[in-house]
């Protein structure tokens, strides 16, 4: 009989035993509550996994509300930076004026921004492994409030893009950070949900121009904006320097002599089960020490110390070059191409080409209005937001039925309706557009087409990260710098594609087609992705991302 373990921040926690271990093939984990095993409530009587250290001071042990704290201030965060770079596009036109330039050299105020805050990534992560979470994540809120300053007061067309670049590589690090952060503090039972959540509030940064929109018929100048975003930014400063605590933790088994080459921890929590025939025999992940020194839990000061400990171990400059080697990892090149497709054809073909519909005939609407697509692209995302869980409960259904065994495929089934659902969603856009049906038609596409991509948003990186040994970290970087690239590839023509062939060949035929061939690649991983993760997890490149793993002594 298992044991229902409460976690409660503030109070010494008893020692975790868990069956759970991985097994040689990634994305295999083994879950069954064995006789005197712990589990959470809402862990679906599977045993604990990642399996906590036998200390109150890793992150696994902190108690809800903590997790939560740091949950929503990183997710926020997201929104943040992703509106403060996407909003300003309804001020091209007036910068144009302004500074006397094109329209086209003031929407590079929108693109450039926007690509420096995709390979800001490239930086701020090996720093984050380098120096800890903590640090850069304060630090990148700095930089991020400084830009937005700047920007607020500038008066030339030079000075702004440097204030805007300024601000967008700071929170370059605001989306692959919650993932980590997930990660680091969730167990494999409940990271699925928070990735989700995450995932919302990330998309609803897309809606930033709405608000600016609405600013600017107001009759304000677009300075305000930057002005509503600074006041967010420095609260949300505050908030994560009272309770974002670093959250990298080396994992060592609590009474563990060290022992060479046992196992290995990922930064995330997860302990490889030992290769080793006769180590097989007593998996590590079966804990039952009993270390008489349990680590008192840091104080309240102590944990608002706002540097970490360098890791010596971390090489910079290698942790910048290895992401480039995981677009050859299957699931991982997935997650690239969905997220730079749903953006790059989906949320940029719908923001170029609304304004320019709605405002001319048949439909003859305001300027000022020309923004309310966001609100079907929120409601897509609202209505996709009950399904957050799905993903965990089934893949947990799936996991009893195999006796206990958890493979990284059981979560993807929840995805078949969005497989459809999305591409329907461009069809009914550029139908609409092309034979200038009524407005409504343009609200439906955007909302199937952006309730779709929140399961693929959320449930590819979910199993990407399952799927395979991997740096998160790394592989986190090389999934931000894929996305953006494809999507400003794609950005820089799409207009003039849809002009030239139609809003029907493009948005409802080619656009379409290349998101549902991206989209059925789901059916490739449901059915043969266990063989897909097996062929890659005995290529050179997999023992080469494994070795990075930082290296822990376990028993």
């Amino acid at each position: 009989m298992e044991h229902i373990l409460h976690i409660d921040e503030g109070h010494p926690q008893h020692l975790v035993r868990s069956h759970a271990h991985e097994g040689d093939i990634p994305g295999t984990v083994y879950l069954k509550a064995e006789e005197g095993d712990d589990t959470l409530k809402g862990s679906y009587g599977q045993a604990l996994f990642p399996v906590p250290a036998e200390d109150p001071n890793d992150p696994l042990q902190w108690g809800d509300f903590k997790k939560t704290m740091i949950l929503v201030i990183c997710s926020l965060y997201s929104f943040l930076g992703n509106s403060a770079v996407l909003g300003c596009s309804v001020y091209i036109g007036i910068w144009s004026e302004q500074f006397g330039v094109t329209p086209s050299t003031a929407s590079g105020l929108i693109s450039y921004p926007s690509l420096m805050y995709g390979f800001g990534s490239l930086i701020l992560v090996p720093l984050y492994l380098k120096i800890g979470r903590r640090p850069v994540m304060l630090g990148s809120l700095v930089m991020f409030l400084v830009g937005l300053i700047a920007a607020s007061q500038c008066t030339t067309f030079n000075g702004l893009m440097a204030a805007r670049i300024i601000h967008a590589f700071g929170s370059g690090v605001c989306e692959p950070l919650p993932v980590q952060l997930v990660n680091d503090i969730f167990f494999l039972h409940e990271r699925g949900k928070r990735i989700g959540y995450y995932t919302i509030c990330l998309c609803l940064g897309s809606t930033g121009p709405l608000y600016a929109g609405y600013m600017l018929a107001g009759g304000y100048s677009w300075r305000l904006y930057f002005y509503v975003e600074i006041a967010f930014a420095g609260a949300l400063l505050i908030l994560a320097f009272f309770f974002v605590e670093e959250t990298s933790y080396k994992r060592v088994l609590p009474g563990s002599e060290p022992q060479p080459g046992a196992g290995r921890s990922s930064g995330t929590g997860s302990i490889d089960a030992p290769t080793d025939e006769k180590e097989k025999e007593v998996p590590a992940e079966h804990i039952e020490y009993a270390s008489p020194n349990i680590p008192k839990r840091k104080t309240f000061l102590e944990t608002l110390k706002p540097w970490g400990k360098i890791d010596h171990e971390v090489s910079f400059f290698m942790t910048m070059i290895r992401p480039f080697s995981y677009y050859l990892v299957p699931a991982v090149l997935w997650v690239v191409t969905t997220y730079g497709i749903y953006i790059g054809l989906g949320a940029l073909a719908f923001n170029y080409t609304f304004p320019l519909k709605i405002t001319a005939p048949p439909y003859n609407w305001s300027q000022t209005n020309s923004g309310l697509i966001a609100v079907a692209s929120a409601v897509g995302y609202f209505l996709a937001a009950p399904f957050t869980f799905t993903s965990d409960r089934v893949a947990a259904y799936f996991t009893r039925k195999n006796g206990g065994v958890r493979e990284a495929e059981m979560r993807l089934s929840v995805m078949l309706p969005a497989m459809l659902i999305a591409p329907a969603g461009l069809v009914v856009f550029g139908l609409t557009a092309e034979k200038n049906l009524h407005w409504i038609g343009y609200f439906i596409g955007v909302a199937m087409d952006q309730w779709g991509s929140y399961f693929y948003f959320s449930f590819t990186l979910a199993y990407a990260i399952d799927s395979y040994y991997a740096n998160t970290s790394e592989m986190l970087i090389a999934m931000n710098l894929g996305k953006q690239a494809i999507s400003f590839g794609m950005g820089i023509y799409l207009l003039d594609w849809i002009l030239e062939h139609g809003y029907a060949v493009m948005i409802a035929g080619v656009f379409m087609a290349i998101l549902l061939v991206n989209n059925l690649c789901l059916l490739i991983f449901m059915f043969f992705g266990k063989r897909i993760r097996i062929a890659t997890s005995k290529t050179w490149l997999a023992r080469m991302h494994k070795s990075t793993i930082t290296q822990v002594m376990t028993h």
